[in-house]
């Protein structure tokens, strides 16, 4: 392989210190494979703000990491969110990923967004007003199989077109397991002009039922061959990783056949998957110039 395989990971704030174990375990096993950056979520409503931001800079406290935090529309001014992506600058930021978020209560029955008062309403109101208060890169989400509220692919590509236009810089997707819907999407922003990098999301699956979940909340469709292969595997989770591990491998190779050289992996704070996948892709740890992780 290449050397032009470039890597994202993305990882989430612990909500104890239990799973702040797992997280930097993970942060200690993956930072040698150089990833361009990582990202750290921000709940989608709002609901891990000021845990989102000790992360991000404990992260670049103690390891060599380009650190990209989550910052969404919801919850907060337009003030209020200008104040925190500055605060971000201040401490050396210079990444962020742009999102709209959900209100809380989307995804319950008659639940939907609605932009906070005085606050940014879009993702593209959001990425412009942070391009006007400082010179960040920014990311913005893609959904190759549209946005559960955007009424479809079409819809959400003219979304992302605004998000482009107000700043982003690169798009990254929502996951999923049909390469061909990734590759008839990238094609589609292309023909409608959108310039900016379109990045295939990768989720390594760890637990089968929590795909599930998250694909009905995202509108992520799962194929019948994946449900498949992980028919009969519930108590037996070494095969389910084996599975898990083929599937994420031969989905990045294929994708990397079609020219994708960048690839963002969603690694739900585990190294295991995604450091195997990022070994198929023929990128090695750099024990040199590895993260200095606590």
């Amino acid at each position: 392989m290449s050397n032009a395989v470039k890597v994202t990971f993305e990882f989430f704030p612990p909500g104890d210190e239990d799973m702040a174990g797992h997280l930097w375990a993970a942060i200690q096993r993956l930072a040698p494979l150089q990833p361009k950056f990582v990202s750290v979520t921000y709940g989608a409503d709002g609901s891990t703000r000021s845990k989102t931001h000790e992360c991000v800079l404990r992260i670049m406290r103690e390891t060599d990491l380009v650190v990209a935090p989550h910052l969404t529309c919801v919850g907060a001014s337009c003030e209020e969110v200008i104040g925190i992506a500055q605060d971000y600058w201040h401490h050396g930021v210079r990444h962020m990923v742009a999102l709209r978020g959900d209100a809380p209560g989307v995804g319950a029955p008659g639940g939907r967004y609605r932009p906070y008062p005085g606050g940014f309403a879009y993702a593209s109101d959001l990425v412009r007003g942070l391009k006007q208060t400082e010179p960040f890169e920014i990311s913005v989400a893609a959904y190759p199989e549209g946005h559960p509220e955007s009424g479809g692919v079409e819809a959400d590509l003219d979304n992302l077109k605004r998000k482009v236009d107000a700043g982003a810089s690169r798009a990254i997707t929502q996951f999923f397991f049909d390469t061909d819907v990734f590759l008839r999407y990238r094609d589609r922003c292309a023909a409608a002009g959108i310039r900016a990098g379109v990045v295939p999301g990768i989720l390594p699956i760890t637990r089968f039922p929590q795909l599930l979940r998250f694909a009905e909340r995202c509108g992520a469709s799962v194929p019948d061959w994946l449900r498949q292969r992980f028919d009969g595997l519930d108590e037996d989770p070494e095969t389910r990783r084996m599975i898990a591990a083929h599937v994420a491998i031969e989905q990045v190779q294929r994708l990397r056949q079609h020219g994708v050289e960048e690839f963002h992996f969603y690694t739900l704070n585990r190294a295991e998957l995604t450091y195997a996948i990022c070994h198929a892709l023929g990128l090695r740890p750099r024990v040199l110039e590895a993260a200095r992780v606590a």
